[in-house]
């Protein structure tokens, strides 16, 4: 008589992998919401914009944002669906988050810290992580955080007023991410993602 062979369970995926598993229905849902928006509010479509993008004189994709933004007053969720649109083929783009998983976060501090904060936010009703070249986004009907590596931690943005709390201060003009994320907090370990700060990530998503 034949035995029976067990099935292997499939292992449980990490914060990594679930960001990383391409885009979701949700997320398919939201990047379309940000593309007809574009129609509704500017009148031009998103190939309309693509060629504007080709355009722009700089070459660097922060920069391509800042003169979306200051030249033809894109935010950063419209002027990134944009630039994917308009030079996909030469970056990397929204539908291979495992790829700018990997170029962005290549500090395995920085990664833990990235993991930990996607598993956080994933169990937050509708949230959805953006991998992005230059931040990983956190929305729901609007981006309400986003962060990115830098030299001193994980520089984490919030759509929450600077004064709501005493770890946090006033973003950089610079951040890359949406203006919508006024107050800025540095992380340099995962303990730093304790219950005051889950408290102030549900505070930026309830109020997006």
């Amino acid at each position: 008589m034949a035995t029976r062979t067990k099935a292997k369970a499939k292992p449980k995926p990490t914060p990594t992998d679930i960001a990383s598993a391409g885009l979701t229905v949700q997320q398919q849902k939201w990047f379309a919401s940000v593309r007809d928006g574009l129609v509704r509010d500017t009148g031009k479509t998103l190939a309309q914009w693509a060629e504007i993008a080709r355009k722009c004189p700089e070459t660097r994709t922060g920069a391509r944002v800042k003169w979306l933004k200051e030249k033809h007053g894109l935010g950063v969720n419209r002027a990134a669906a944009v630039l994917d649109s308009a030079f996909g083929g030469e970056n990397m783009g929204w539908d291979d988050p495992k790829a700018l998983v990997a170029a962005l976060w290549k500090d395995p501090a920085h990664l833990k810290i990235h993991d930990a904060l996607v598993d956080a936010i994933s169990k937050l009703d509708g949230a959805i992580v953006g991998e992005r070249q230059t931040f990983t986004g956190f929305s729901r009907k609007f981006q309400f955080a986003a962060a990115r590596p830098a030299k001193e931690g994980v520089r984490l943005g919030l759509a929450v007023d600077p004064k709501s709390s005493k770890r946090l201060q006033p973003r950089k003009p610079n951040e890359g991410w949406s203006d919508r994320n006024k107050a800025v907090t540095v992380l340099t370990s995962v303990k730093d993602i304790d219950a005051d700060l889950k408290k102030l990530l549900k505070a930026a998503y309830e109020a997006s």
